[in-house]
């Protein structure tokens, strides 16, 4: 075994009855990273959204860097299990291979390299509704641009093309496939932006949204020129971005487990990522007041975050 305890937490009686799919006792295993708070939280809430659809107990496998990840997959196929809902890519990488007979669901990940051949949903939320949401604040919205590594968000750059022309606007995705071809594309974006008709979007990328220095000059930037910008990161909202969505924790279990459910039951065995649907949303009202949106407060309560805070 490992230097950091790998632990399990005992399947336990089935919950009492009310909404949700039941599946069968013992059926559903689920691993994590063993992490501090506040991520910590965020896949405890995963996990009893998980067990309030099920209606049961699911056995925790949280896993710490040190893991013995040979002994975990023994254990997985020990525990009469016949699906893992792998978690975060530390959970991910600690399941695969367990070879469970349904195999593995995953959740909490913005993306994987070989995201064709897993089944599961993405932390990146699905581009549909992020533009709904942007239509919605300004309506005379006609362009969004994107910076992007196709390395990273190949699949969700084809996902938010396809909602742009559904909604009736244009995408614009450039590539970048380091921090110095994002900063180039971010000049380029901006020196060809009218903030009456333009957006940028900040997407899941750890190339093209790098927090050191990418996002300062980019906040810098659409506050000079009075650009709007939205997220995918609550975190950016507090720093000045207009808006995010971000994951409903709860609720993406709940959406796990209907997914896990499905494949117990042999009526999803198509493999594939889908963008995440349960989220929430912030807004940033000083950033809305410097772009000339005024929102009031009866608007300003549909968001579930407001920054800065009253």
């Amino acid at each position: 075994m490992s230097a950091l305890l790998l632990s399990t937490l005992p399947a336990q009686a089935a919950l009492a009855e009310g909404g949700g799919r039941q599946a069968p006792a013992d059926s559903i295993a689920v691993v994590y990273p063993d992490i501090g708070e506040p991520y910590r939280k965020v896949f405890t809430e995963i996990i009893d959204g998980i067990e309030d659809e099920t209606r049961m107990r699911v056995r925790g496998y949280p896993v710490g860097p040190q893991a013995d990840l040979s002994e975990l997959r023994a254990q997985l196929r020990r525990s009469g299990s016949k699906l893992v809902i792998a978690l975060g890519r530390q959970g991910v990488k600690a399941a695969s291979g367990a070879d469970l007979a349904a195999g593995m669901v995953v959740g909490g990940i913005s993306s994987a390299p070989d995201s064709e051949r897993l089944r599961g949903i993405t932390l990146s939320p699905d581009p549909a509704l992020l533009f709904s949401h942007l239509k919605a604040l300004l309506p005379s919205l006609r362009r969004i641009t994107v910076v992007y590594n196709p390395q990273n968000s190949h699949s969700m750059i084809k996902l938010a093309q396809e909602a742009a022309r559904g909604q009736g606007l244009d995408l614009q995705a450039l590539e970048a496939a380091d921090l110095a071809g994002a900063v180039r594309r971010y000049e380029q974006a901006f020196a060809g932006a009218d903030n009456r008709y333009d957006a940028l979007w900040l997407p899941q990328d750890n190339t093209t949204v790098d927090e050191a220095i990418i996002l300062p000059m980019v906040l810098k930037e659409s506050w000079n020129r009075s650009l709007p910008i939205f997220s995918s990161s609550m975190l950016h909202v507090k720093k000045g971005v207009l808006f995010a969505l971000y994951p409903n924790n709860f609720e993406l279990g709940r959406e796990l487990a209907n997914l896990a459910v499905d494949v117990l039951n042999g009526d999803n065995a198509r493999p594939g990522l889908t963008p995440l649907r349960s989220v929430r949303s912030a807004f940033n009202w000083r950033t809305a007041n410097h772009i000339g949106l005024n929102l009031d407060a009866g608007r300003q309560r549909n968001f579930d975050a407001i920054f800065p805070e009253p």
